[in-house]
């Protein structure tokens, strides 16, 4: 078996979706062997980046995958990519036991349509599996103590760096 420390990180993207109001999409996962308690299961949308995929253009796809969203414009990145281990007891339930956890290229996207478009039980037009149960607009601040504890540190640098774009 291969050692924690030398398994590789999935390269993903994470969307910060930010409406006219500067309130964050979250979505309430679905499942997932991370999720303890309540108050933890809520995170912004992010998905796998595929082999040779553009990171701008994977962001998009994964959002429409997950939310059925379409209407946004660009209005950030952070330049670094931002990682994070999963917990070594849940290792063999996620991606397989494949990763140690995930680095991830961020985007702050401007949700430029109505709330109609947004649609987590069909998402991609029915043609993908509903990851979220739920969704809502929060504030900010507020997500680095909405997602699994050791996701925070990637949620709280999002919000340092993106804060400024979420004010009207």
């Amino acid at each position: 078996m291969t050692r924690f420390e030398d398994l590789p990180y999935r390269p993903c993207v994470g969307q910060c979706v930010v409406n006219r109001d500067g309130l964050v999409l979250i979505g309430r996962r679905a499942d997932g062997p991370e999720h303890i308690d309540e108050t933890h299961v809520w995170q912004m949308p992010q998905g796998g980046l595929d082999a040779d995929e553009d990171t701008y253009d994977c962001a998009l796809r994964e959002l429409y995958e997950e939310t059925n969203i379409r209407s946004v414009k660009r209005i950030g990145a952070i330049d670094d990519w931002l990682t994070y281990d999963i917990p070594r007891a849940i290792l063999g339930q996620a991606w397989k036991g494949r990763y140690r956890g995930q680095t991830q290229k961020w985007f702050a996207l401007r949700f430029t349509g109505d709330d109609s478009e947004i649609d987590i039980e069909h998402p991609a037009g029915g043609k993908h599996e509903p990851e979220f149960i739920a969704w809502r607009w929060e504030p900010m601040r507020n997500l680095p103590n909405l997602v699994v504890p050791f996701k925070r540190p990637v949620y709280e640098r999002v919000v340092q760096e993106f804060s400024k774009l979420a004010k009207k």
